[in-house]
C-alpha cells in the first residue's frame, strides 16, 4: 500500500492550524474574562465616606463602619486616663476619606490605664472615682490594685458635696502593691441655706418638678379635699415661701386627695425610709404599668431619711425605688 506523503502533510498542516487557532481563541476569550473581572473589582465597588468615630465608644463605632460597609481592624493601646478605655483613640484613613465598600479602617482602642502610680482624685466626685475603681478591678481580674478606705472622712467645704479634697497617698506615688485611698470628701457648706419655694396651690406634678430642681429637703402628707378645692393640689406648705431654711429642715408639704379615681387607679402615698448618707445623692422612683411600659415619677438629689411620694397608678403597678442606679425597694400598688 502507498501513502501520498503529500496528502498526509496537508492534513496535518490543516489540523494544525485548526488547534493553534483554537489556544489562540481560548486565550483571548480567558483575556477578556480576567479583564472584565479585574475592572469590575477596580470600579464595581461602591465608594463611601469614611465616618469620624474617634472619642466614640468602641460599640458605637462598629455600628457606624458597618453601616458604611466598612470593616475594623483593631489595636489596643493604654490611654493616659481610666476613663478613655474602651474608647477609640485614633483611625486610619482619616474621617471624611472616600474609600471602596469593604475597606478594613485600623481603629485604635483604649485599654486603659498602665496603673503604676497613683492618680490625682482631687477636685474629682467620691461616687465617680468609686465606680473608675470598680472598672479598674475589673480590667485586673477582680484583683484591687486600688481601693478606698472605709469609713471616709468628710469636712465642710465651698466645693460641692461629694467632691474629693484631700488625698493619701499623694498624687504620682508608686503602686508597688496593693493600696487603701484615704479620702477627705466635702459635706458642703456648713449652716448652709436654702430659700423654700412657692408650693401652695401648685398641682402635684409641677410641685414635684420644682422640689426636684431645688434640691430641698421635704415630706408629703395627703388629705381629703374641702368643697371647692382642687385634686391632687399643694394646699399648704411649712415653711411658707420665700423662708431661708437649713438645708436639712424638712418642708412639710401637704397634697390633696383627688375627689375620685378610676377603678382601677389607686392614689397613694410612697414610702421608705434611705439609710442617711454624708450628703445627697441621685434617687429615682419610677413605676412598671402593668402593660410593660416604665413611667417616671420622680428624681431628686436625697440625703436618705424617710422619702415619701405621692402617685396615682393603675393596680398592680409596680413602684420601684433606685439610688445612683441601685435598687433600693420595689413594691406592686394595692397590695
Amino acid at each position: 500500500m502507498r501513502f501520498d506523503l503529500r496528502s498526509i502533510e496537508d492534513y496535518v498542516a490543516s489540523h494544525l492550524r485548526m488547534f493553534i487557532f483554537a489556544v489562540a481563541g481560548l486565550i483571548v476569550f480567558v483575556g477578556i474574562i480576567a479583564v472584565s473581572v479585574f475592572f469590575y473589582a477596580v470600579h464595581g465597588a461602591e465608594q463611601t465616606m469614611v465616618p469620624d468615630v474617634r472619642g466614640k465608644e468602641l460599640t458605637e463605632a462598629l455600628m457606624e463602619l458597618q453601616i458604611k460597609e466598612l470593616y475594623p481592624r483593631l489595636q489596643l493601646r493604654y490611654s493616659q486616663t481610666s476613663r478613655d478605655k474602651g474608647y477609640i483613640l485614633e483611625q486610619e484613613p482619616k474621617a471624611g476619606t472616600i474609600v471602596k465598600a469593604g475597606r478594613r479602617i485600623k481603629l485604635v482602642v483604649s485599654q486603659g490605664v498602665i496603673v503604676n502610680k497613683v492618680e490625682n482624685f482631687i477636685s474629682r466626685s467620691i461616687d465617680e472615682v468609686r465606680m473608675d475603681l470598680l472598672a479598674l478591678q475589673a480590667a485586673a481580674g477582680g484583683v484591687p490594685l486600688l481601693s478606698i478606705k472605709e469609713p471616709i472622712m468628710y469636712d465642710y467645704s465651698n466645693e460641692n458635696p461629694g467632691i474629693i479634697l484631700a488625698q493619701k497617698p499623694e498624687p504620682g506615688s508608686d503602686i508597688s502593691r496593693p493600696i487603701a485611698l484615704e479620702f477627705v470628701v466635702s459635706k458642703g457648706r456648713e449652716n448652709m441655706t436654702v430659700n423654700v419655694p412657692q408650693l401652695t396651690g401648685l398641682p402635684l406634678s409641677k410641685a414635684l418638678e420644682i422640689i426636684s430642681g431645688t434640691g430641698i429637703n421635704f415630706t408629703f402628707v395627703i388629705r381629703e379635699g374641702s368643697e371647692g378645692e382642687s385634686g391632687e393640689t399643694i394646699s399648704a406648705q411649712t415653711p411658707s415661701s420665700n423662708t431661708n431654711i437649713s438645708v436639712n429642715t424638712p418642708v412639710q408639704v401637704t397634697v390633696t386627695r383627688p375627689e375620685k379615681t378610676a377603678n382601677n387607679e389607686i392614689f397613694g402615698l410612697y414610702r421608705y425610709v434611705i439609710p442617711q448618707n454624708p450628703y445627697p445623692l441621685p434617687v429615682r422612683l419610677e413605676a412598671q404599668l402593668p402593660n410593660g411600659e416604665k413611667q417616671r415619677i420622680f428624681t431628686v438629689n436625697y440625703k436618705g431619711g424617710e422619702f415619701t411620694v405621692p402617685y396615682k397608678l393603675p393596680l398592680d403597678s409596680v413602684l420601684i425605688l433606685s439610688m445612683m442606679n441601685r435598687e433600693l425597694n420595689r413594691e406592686t400598688v394595692g397590695h
